[in-house]
C-alpha cells in the first residue's frame, strides 16, 4: 500500500538542497534512525519512500509511517508510504515497485535500516528466531539491493547504505569478560553477513558509479526500539540519533571511490570534518564524542 504525499513545492528549511531531484527509499522508517534519515533526506530536497510495518499505531512503541510522513511534509517534497513486512517474501517483492511508482521514477538512494534485534543466549536460541533475524537483517536488504540495482546501473550512479552494528565483530578473548553474556551473537552474526555482502556488491559494481557501504554507531543510539529492548544506558555508552543520521546521510552523497566500506559513525564524521546538523538541517549541532548528546552550537 502506498500513499503519495504532496508533490514538489517551495521547500522551507536549509539553504542547501543537495538531494534535490533525487529519490530515496528508507526502510524501518516509522521511528528511530530510519525516521531520522528519512526526515533529513526530505529536509535536503529528496523525494522519499518510507517503508515499515506500522502505518498508524504500534501496540507498544511510539512512531508510525504517518507520523514520519507528517514530519517530512513541511519540506514540500514527495513522500510515499509503503506498508510492508520485510520478513514476508511477497511484501519484500513489492517494496521497490510501489516506491518507484509513487516517487515517479527509480530510486537513486536505498537505505536499509530495518532490522530484527533479538537478544538471547545461543544455548536456547530457537530456530524460528534465528531464521527471522537472518531474513530481516540479511535477505531483505539483499533483495532490495538487487531490486534497485538495474535502474542504478542504467543511470550510472546510485547510493546504497546499510545499517550495521559493532556486534558484527567477534568479542575479544579468552579470557572473556564475565557479567556480559553474548546474547547479541545471532544479531551480530547477521550484521557481519550484511557487512560482507555490502563489500561484495561494491566489488561487483565497482566502476559503475554505484556506492555500497555500511555504517554502524560507535555507541548505542537510544531509539524507541532500543530503549524498549535494553533499557537505559550510561551516558558514556550512548551517541545521539543526529550523529548516526549525519553519518548515514553522508554516505548517501559520497564520491564513487568511497564504496565497499564498513564505517563507524563518529569516525567517518571526524575523517570528513563534518559537523552534525539537526534533522531539519537548519541547525549545526556541536560535534561531541560518544557519550554526550549534541547541543546547539553557540558559534
Amino acid at each position: 500500500m502506498t500513499g503519495p504525499g504532496p508533490g514538489p513545492a517551495a521547500r522551507p528549511g536549509p539553504t542547501t538542497v543537495r538531494f534535490a531531484g533525487r529519490r530515496a527509499i528508507v526502510t524501518g522508517a516509522s521511528r528511530g534512525i530510519g525516521a531520522g534519515v528519512a526526515v533529513r533526506l526530505a529536509a535536503e530536497g529528496a523525494d522519499v519512500a518510507i517503508v515499515a510495518r506500522t502505518l498508524d499505531h504500534h501496540p507498544s512503541l511510539p512512531g508510525s509511517l504517518r507520523a514520519t510522513a507528517a514530519r517530512m511534509a513541511p519540506f514540500g517534497g514527495r513522500v510515499v508510504t509503503v506498508v510492508a513486512d520485510l520478513s514476508d517474501d511477497d511484501d519484500r517483492g513489492r517494496v521497490v515497485p510501489e516506491a518507484v511508482a509513487g516517487l515517479g521514477g527509480p530510486a537513486d538512494i536505498l537505505v536499509n535500516n530495518a532490522a530484527a534485534a533479538i537478544y538471547q543466549p545461543l544455548a536456547d536460541f530457537p530456530l524460528r528466531r534465528r531464521l527471522l533475524t537472518f531474513v530481516l537483517n540479511v535477505e531483505a536488504p539483499l533483495d532490495l539491493m538487487q531490486a534497485v540495482l538495474p535502474s542504478m546501473r542504467a543511470a550510472g550512479r546510485g547510493w546504497i547504505v546499510n545499517l550495521s552494528s559493532a556486534t558484527a565483530r567477534p568479542r575479544p578473548g579468552p579470557p572473556f569478560v564475565k557479567g556480559a553474556p553474548p546474547t547479541m551473537a545471532v544479531y551480530g552474526a547477521s550484521k557481519a553477513a550484511l557487512n560482507r555482502l555490502t563489500n561484495a556488491l561494491a566489488d561487483e559494481v565497482w566502476g559503475e558509479g554505484i556506492r555500497v557501504n555500511t555504517v554502524e554507531p560507535r555507541a548505542a543510539v537510544m531509539t524507541e526500539g532500543a530503549t524498549a529492548l535494553i533499557g537505559d544506558m550510561a551516558e558514556d555508552r550512548v551517541e545521539s540519533l543526529e550523529t548516526m543520521v549525519e553519518a548515514a546521510v553522508a554516505l548517501c552523497d559520497c564520491p564513487a571511490e568511497r564504496t565497499g566500506q564498513v564505517v563507524v559513525s563518529l569516525d567517518l564524521l571526524a575523517m570528513l570534518d563534518r559537523p552534525v546538523l539537526s534533522l531539519d538541517a537548519r541547525q549545526t549541532m556541536a560535534t561531541s564524542p560518544a557519550g554526550s548528546e549534541p547541543e546547539p552550537s553557540s558559534a
